[in-house]
């Protein structure tokens, strides 16, 4: 094979060092250079500002309107084409030294270094003026009642004073030819001396003995990396793939959010995650430090128990049919699943899985299922009392048929309406993410509610108002953000009265969130209710709800709607009565 030779490779490398290291520094040198220049002409126009505001101050130009003896200022400056501008706050043009019309001038406030010079007290920038048609260097200063706008026409004298001087380029190329010869003298040593351990390395790979004292001959110093890495590698190869699994596992085990320990057949630990005994402190309010304490703890009983029966039998047990058991334990408001597992030589393994939102779902559930129940008796029972009159009087007059079939009808309505609440409900509990969401514009959201109660409003005489600028846009779902006004403002109008006020506003804004407020001037809440109203099937007044038609989920389906767009909701009751909502929505 051919290869390389050793003091080849190390001398390219260094030049290939050496040389980024020279492009660094006559980078650097080169910018610092520039730097310096243009701080230099930078100071000469600042000083002139500095000369000029002292001049305007000390004669009071302006309020004598005299400003145009700014120009005797000029005559006495050692630099004769310096361009100055006095300019107002307001960005009138009170002075130009090249303009001799200066009172025509447009307004310069949104001038680049005009705007600099508000935000940081000076600026400066390179570009052609409009008025003289000539191309500037300009500097402005922020005095406290005006802008001292400092210039210098940008030409070819100015374009060279500002570069970097290049004899510097020029030391450091010669410094780097001598350095590259010295490296390469100092290669073709370093060669010499290293290519001797070649004969050994071979040698060692063979097996061969080495005498003390003999010579190393001349060789690669890639052959003898090779053969090194070879060797150590040969010794190494088994604790590396050990180690590589090892750390493997410790890395799944602390990135589960389960806990998770193993224990030897005598109950000692012998690895677990963090999570395991952060449970263990939760299940037992108490500071525990040792993951063998759950041996000792009555809310393990039947673990312990599961043990004492299977461990010392575990040797007959096949990798198939291993010991297993799973109870749940309650700690306050949560619930742990804990598996645990016994293998062949006696350790098992104890998990403990966080079940809490599972669990509460399932009561959740159980209980919404309980209150759909109930809230379905009252309108089945409804039709069916009103079809049964008809069946039973038959045949009836036909104004009464009308009558109990329109009543029905209504029932069925209600019915219809619960239904799909109850659907929506569900869908934003437990499908959230099918829901597609987009950029969506608040303010057309709420108009289009409105439109779709305009009639009711106006016979109730409401006043509304949108006030959600035109241009608020947030990453959201239409149908749900259609549902979350909908909902507060059907409840104004069933429940606040006639002659009320509704408003909908964005009262703050930040990076992340859009913040609302909904209020009506109506009847409000007693702040006894306030606390359960977002509740499923919660009413204030069962009676009047349900005349109104009402299903006790329209406050659930907004908190719920909200928090799938990441934002809060509360509620309070106004001083000069009515109620107010307060929600954010993420913008993205």
């Amino acid at each position: 094979m051919i290869r390389k030779s050793f003091r080849g490779e190390i001398f390219f490398y260094f030049i290939i060092v050496f040389i980024l290291f020279t492009v660094a520094i006559l980078t650097f040198q080169y910018h610092r250079e520039k730097e310096y220049r243009t701080s230099q002409l930078e100071n000469t126009l600042d000083n002139i500002a500095e000369i000029t505001h002292r001049f305007v101050n000390r004669y009071d130009l302006i309020e004598n309107n005299e400003v145009g003896r700014i120009a005797e200022l000029q005559e006495l400056l050692p630099q004769p084409n310096i361009r100055i501008t006095l300019i107002s706050k307001q960005g009138k043009v009170f002075f130009d030294s090249f303009v001799e019309e200066y009172t025509e001038m447009e307004n310069h406030l949104l001038r680049p270094e005009i705007q600099k010079s508000a935000q940081n007290g000076a600026g400066s920038n390179i570009r052609h003026s409009e008025t003289t048609n000539q191309e500037y260097y300009y500097y402005a200063r922020n005095f406290p009642d005006y802008f001292v706008r400092t210039a210098v026409v940008y030409d070819i004298q100015i374009k060279n004073f500002l570069k970097a001087e290049q004899a510097f380029i020029f030391f450091i190329s010669a410094v780097f030819a001598a350095i590259g010869i010295m490296l390469y003298f100092f290669t073709s040593r370093l060669a010499d001396a290293i290519t001797k351990l070649k004969d050994f390395a071979v040698r060692a790979g063979r097996n061969e003995l080495v005498e003390p004292g003999t010579p190393f001959p001349d060789n690669e110093l890639g052959i003898i990396g090779g053969q090194i890495i070879g060797i150590y590698n040969k010794l190494k190869k088994t604790k590396d793939e050990l180690s590589n699994e090892k750390e493997k596992l410790f890395n799944h085990l602390n990135a589960l959010n389960e806990g998770i320990a193993f224990f030897s057949p005598t109950k000692r630990q012998s690895l677990s995650n963090s999570h395991f005994i952060q449970y263990i402190n939760i299940i037992s309010n108490k500071n525990i430090q040792s993951t063998a304490s759950i041996f000792r703890m009555e809310e393990f009983r039947k673990l312990n128990k599961f043990l004492r029966k299977n461990r010392k039998r575990a040797a007959v047990f096949t990798p198939e049919k291993l010991p297993k058991l799973t109870f749940t334990i309650s700690a306050g408001e949560k619930y742990f699943k804990v598996q645990s597992i016994i293998f062949p030589d006696g350790s098992f393994e104890v998990m403990l899985i966080d079940i809490t939102r599972l669990e509460k779902r399932r009561l959740m559930k159980q209980q919404l299922t309980s209150n759909i129940a109930h809230e379905l008796k009252t309108p089945l029972a409804s039709i069916k009392g009103y079809l049964e009159t008809i069946l039973n009087n038959w045949p009836i007059p036909e104004e009464k048929q009308k009558y109990f079939l329109e009543k029905a009808f209504l029932q069925s309505e209600r019915l219809t309406g619960l239904i799909n609440d109850v659907s929506l409900l569900t869908n934003i509990e437990d499908a959230g993410d099918l829901f597609r969401f987009e950029y969506t514009n608040v303010h057309s959201i709420v108009n289009e509610v409105y439109e779709n109660f305009a009639n009711r409003i106006n016979q109730k005489k409401i006043v509304f108002v949108n006030d959600v600028p035109k241009e608020v846009v947030i990453w959201g779902n239409e149908s749900l953000l259609h549902s979350i006004f909908q909902n507060f403002i059907e409840n104004s109008i069933n429940y606040g009265g006639e002659g009320i006020a509704i408003e909908i506003k964005m009262y703050h804004e930040d990076d992340i969130f859009c913040y609302f407020s909904y209020s009506d001037t109506g009847n409000g809440i007693p702040d006894e209710h306030l606390p359960r109203i977002f509740e499923r099937f919660y009413r204030v007044d069962h009676g009047r709800t349900r005349e109104a038609g009402g299903t006790g989920l329209g406050l659930a389906i907004v908190k719920n709607a909200v928090q799938l767009h990441k934002g809060e909701i509360s509620v309070k009751n106004r001083p000069t009565g009515g109620i107010e909502f307060l929600f954010s929505l993420a913008k993205k």
